[in-house]
């Protein structure tokens, strides 16, 4: 039995939800979503109760397997409706003398101390704003923000001890002190 899957998502008034063939999608004020889930999960969307509710196809054994698909399509389904009704932000901060951000149409260029510039790609969904060496990366998929800030984060992840690279705003950077030098 699933603890979170059991639990119904209310939808909220401006959201349209559509199920058909297993496949969910999602449209609201910040865009359009859509998820094709498992075969041993039950989607089904009651417009009365404005809810919709996830449970196990019928005639499978409880197993462990149907459970975690329960619950994760449960999740997914949740995140995407926060994702067109608010939406997801992550914060980035580029730190180092010289370096710096900059957005090149659907590109965003960074100059982290290398010999050339790092161009990343932005996905199509996410919306990409520089603020001198801040980066918000925004839109309503939660795992293509997500991604596109970690791709970020990997191209130069910071270091102990000046502290220079690519970190999320929120991230706390544990510093080393580095070797001690004299008498």
């Amino acid at each position: 039995m699933s603890r979170i899957g059991k639990k119904t998502i209310s939808v909220p008034a401006g959201v349209k939800v559509a199920i058909k063939d297993g496949t969910v999608a999602v449209e609201g004020p910040k865009g359009k979503l859509s998820i094709t889930h498992r075969p041993e999960v039950k989607v089904t969307w009651t417009e009365s109760e404005k809810a919709i509710k996830v449970a196990k196809a019928d005639g499978l054994s409880e197993s462990a397997d149907v459970g975690h698909f329960w619950g994760t399509t449960r999740a997914l389904i949740n995140n995407m409706i926060i994702g067109v009704t608010k939406g997801y932000e992550k914060n980035m901060e580029v730190v180092g003398v010289g370096w710096q951000p900059t957005l090149m149409g659907k590109k965003l260029k960074l100059q982290v101390g290398f010999a050339n510039a790092i161009v990343m790609d932005i996905p199509l969904g996410v919306t990409v704003t520089v603020d001198k060496t801040f980066v918000k990366i925004a839109g309503p998929d939660k795992q293509a923000v997500g991604q596109f800030a970690s791709a970020m984060r990997g191209m130069r992840k910071p270091e102990p001890y000046n502290g220079k690279g690519i970190k999320y705003v929120e991230e706390v950077i544990k510093r080393k002190q580095g070797k001690q030098f004299g008498a």
